[in-house]
């Protein structure tokens, strides 16, 4: 049932993921807006809320371990020479307004919120489009806007000193099953051939589903893709994985990544199809 703080996303008449406007989280956990439960179209779900392993993995959303030294990605900071640490340091993202709200998306303003301060003023816009009767794409654009008189800058632990660990952006929390998933792009096959690296797409198929995470726009191209198979299942797109990313007053950030939804574990060539087809529409 669709309310007025958790819409439901429908794909021709069918509900594919549900819309938390306002979850009511510990601050520890750095509360956000989130989808979930995500599902295929025949209704398998491919998405995790706080799950044992990673509490703070809040289904499909926008998380960033550091924003000018805020976590609004939850759980510990890591910091240089010391380690993930815990740190009352933890934003919010609230809900602001609807621009637009139907049935198949939405058009949302979000703030920022850290020590009382606005930092960023977010517009998301989410859209969920019918590509087969087997598949469904969630375009996902997101806008972040410095409104402080001061420069920001974005980072992750990979840029505070932890190899690896660019993780910050859009994040996808997927399904955990008893076999990990298989991960794959055009060329490569594998976790540690494909974390950390860019590619114009990159597909996780678990028992009976399969997800493929496109970067819709030049810019989100060029961030490199943050994967996880054998740990717990999850891809983020990395804003900041070389160094950290300047966003000065008044100035915006933007990403659009596009999410393929199938039933099936889909083969590559049918994958770069779909993705075509979604990233086209």
């Amino acid at each position: 049932m669709t309310t007025p703080d958790s819409p439901v996303l429908r794909v021709a008449g069918r509900p594919v993921g549900r819309y938390v406007t306002r979850p009511e989280l510990p601050a520890r956990l750095s509360p956000r807006p989130y989808l979930h439960p995500v599902t295929t179209l025949a209704g398998t779900a491919v998405t995790e809320l706080s799950p044992a392993d990673h509490i703070h993995h809040l289904g499909v959303g926008v998380a960033v371990p550091d924003v000018e030294g805020h976590n609004f990605w939850g759980g510990r900071t890591y910091v240089r020479d010391q380690g993930p640490t815990e740190l009352d340091n933890h934003g919010a993202q609230r809900h602001n307004s609807f621009q637009l709200r139907d049935p198949d998306g939405f058009v949302e303003e979000l703030r920022w919120i850290a020590s009382g301060i606005e930092l960023l003023r977010e517009r998301r816009t989410v859209a969920a489009t019918e590509l087969t009767g087997a598949a469904w794409a969630l375009d996902f654009t997101f806008s972040l806007t410095n409104v402080t008189s001061d420069p920001l800058s974005i980072g992750s632990p990979a840029t505070n000193g932890r190899p690896g660990a660019a993780y910050g952006g859009f994040f996808w929390r997927a399904r955990k099953e008893q076999d990990a998933p298989d991960v794959f792009t055009v060329d490569r096959e594998g976790e540690d051939a494909i974390h950390g690296t860019r590619a114009d797409w990159v597909a996780l198929t678990g028992a009976t589903w399969t997800l493929v995470f496109a970067g819709a726009t030049d810019q989100t191209r060029r961030d490199p893709w943050f994967v996880r198979a054998g740990e717990y299942p999850g891809v983020g797109s990395s804003l900041a994985s070389q160094e950290r990313l300047a966003v000065p007053p008044g100035e915006t950030v933007v990403r659009r990544i596009v999410t393929v939804v199938a039933d099936g574990r889909l083969p590559r060539l049918e994958v770069a199809a779909l993705v075509r087809k979604a990233v086209s529409q």
